[in-house]
């Protein structure tokens, strides 16, 4: 895989509401784990819509991973200008925090936004463009955006090979359960045990 889609739940969907929940880590530690395999095949770009959510938590866990992997380049392809303008300003300047690390952003439609017209013009040229997709995405847990990028990717798969990784809650939480275990151990370490 050359090029991958990084995407998943909206993070209203997961009743994250702040950068700084703690869910938040642990989410991007599963996707880096999900990408350093990619990496180490060949993986060149990461390319996510830019939505708040697992979108911009993965696009950040893949800039962190450029200092690894240098030859990474991340991009944002966004579905209409200035889809930040509406948030508030703490989400914005986030936002634009990542736009200065990335090296491509595009939108699909130079126009504010007008229709869901542009989010599946989005999706039809995120597909088009890349090899496969990692998707934060647990059915059990919920439905939300992910499921139609499921949907979407698995028909791609049958069709033409499209890779498909998925990144479920229970892969989230073994991430919780490994830094748990590792705080345990710093503490049995501390006091001698």
């Amino acid at each position: 895989m050359k090029n991958c889609l990084v995407t998943g739940y909206r993070a209203h969907e997961l009743n994250i509401f702040g950068q700084k929940h703690p869910g938040i880590p642990y989410i991007k530690q599963a996707i880096t784990a999900k990408l350093i395999p990619l990496l180490e095949e060949g993986l060149e770009w990461v390319i996510t819509p830019g939505q708040y959510g697992v979108d911009l938590w993965g696009i950040e866990a893949a800039i962190a991973l450029k200092e690894q992997y240098p030859e990474l380049k991340c991009s944002i392809i966004s579905a209409y200008a200035s889809p930040e303008e509406k948030w508030k300003e703490d989400k914005q300047e986030y936002y634009r925090q990542i736009l200065r690390e990335i090296d491509y952003y595009g939108v699909v439609s130079n126009q504010p936004y007008s229709g869901p017209w542009q989010f599946a013009a989005r999706d039809d040229l995120l597909f088009r463009k890349t090899d496969g997709i990692v998707l934060v995405y647990d059915e059990d847990a919920g439905e939300g955006t992910g499921k139609f990028y499921k949907e979407r990717a698995l028909k791609k798969q049958q069709e033409e090979g499209y890779e498909y990784i998925n990144i479920s809650s229970e892969d989230i939480q073994s991430m919780v359960g490994e830094a748990a275990h590792d705080m345990d151990s710093e503490v049995d370490s501390f006091f001698g045990e």
